[in-house]
């Protein structure tokens, strides 16, 4: 049996030495050239952050956040389910402004709850509004109203969301960050994500006119268009049976498209007014 001697093995040591050192040394050189530096202040500032990844900012999470905040694109305001506190520490920490941003919150476009609303089936299913929506749309006349299952408020991950007495889902603007889960939750597409300042909503998606959307719901957009006549030109306008309004004239929306309104479908969010026409939030202050 053949041995190999100390020269040949050492040899061998050699060469694989060498060839050890030499891929070393690639990889070292690779990863200097084309490594991807981060600045660490990233890390720091997601830990100020609620972690939670909700998107309200409008990125797909809080270290996509962090990142962007820190690369000065955006302003720690941007964040609005972190609290005044938080942001003013963040700001500190990378000592810029805190900057401002428009406060956006969760619309419910439907005001037809049980005591304005027909039924025209008892729904016996499973008690969730997108099973009740599979099952021949519910038990619900209005075909495009809230079915009052609650699937938003199990979606609202922030107790933003409460059913109140008449089983419409109340959205608590100050613990709503316009995260869009209710968004997303809802069969029937009820939710919008508004700035604060828009405070002309229509709580009415049907499609019907006059008589034959009464008859579904007391408060449903009837296509009378007086709020179109009262509120500032181009303001409101009627598409398909339903009063539109165009947000980005909404420096003259005021209450007074709501004045005439006969069936209280169009609102005006704050105020003696609005608490008056008997709606959603008004219901809950109560």
């Amino acid at each position: 049996m053949d041995t190999l001697s100390p020269s040949a093995i050492t040899g061998s040591a050699v060469i694989l030495g060498g060839v050890g050192l030499f891929f070393a040394a690639l990889i070292a050189l690779t990863h200097r050239k084309f490594r991807v530096w981060e600045d660490q202040r990233i890390d720091v500032v997601e830990a100020f952050l609620p972690r939670n990844n909700c998107g309200a900012c409008g990125r797909p999470g809080c270290r996509a956040f962090a990142e962007e905040v820190v690369a000065g694109s955006l302003s720690p305001a941007n964040c609005t389910v972190a609290s005044p506190d938080v942001r003013a520490e963040i700001a500190e920490y990378l000592g810029v402004d805190v900057g401002q941003a428009t406060q956006r919150v969760a619309r419910l476009m439907c005001a037809g709850g049980t005591d304005v609303a027909a039924n025209r089936a008892d729904y016996q299913g499973l008690e969730t509004c997108k099973a009740a929506a599979a099952v021949a749309g519910g038990g619900k006349g209005c075909v495009w109203g809230c079915l009052g299952l609650a699937d938003c408020e199990v979606a609202c991950t922030f107790d933003a969301i409460v059913m109140n007495a008449v089983g419409l889902p109340v959205v608590i603007p100050e613990k709503c960050p316009a995260c869009g889960d209710c968004v997303r939750a809802c069969p029937r597409d009820l939710f919008e994500i508004l700035p604060l300042d828009y405070k002309l909503i229509v709580q009415c998606k049907s499609l019907l006119e006059g008589e034959a959307a009464e008859r579904l719901c007391r408060v449903a957009c009837n296509a009378c268009g007086k709020c179109v006549l009262d509120a500032a030109p181009g303001v409101i306008e009627m598409k398909n049976g339903l009063a539109v309004i165009d947000y980005t004239r909404n420096d003259l929306a005021g209450p007074e498209a709501t004045r005439r309104c006969p069936t209280n479908a169009i609102v005006w969010v704050e105020g003696p007014q609005f608490a008056e026409a008997g709606r959603v939030e008004a219901r809950v202050a109560a």
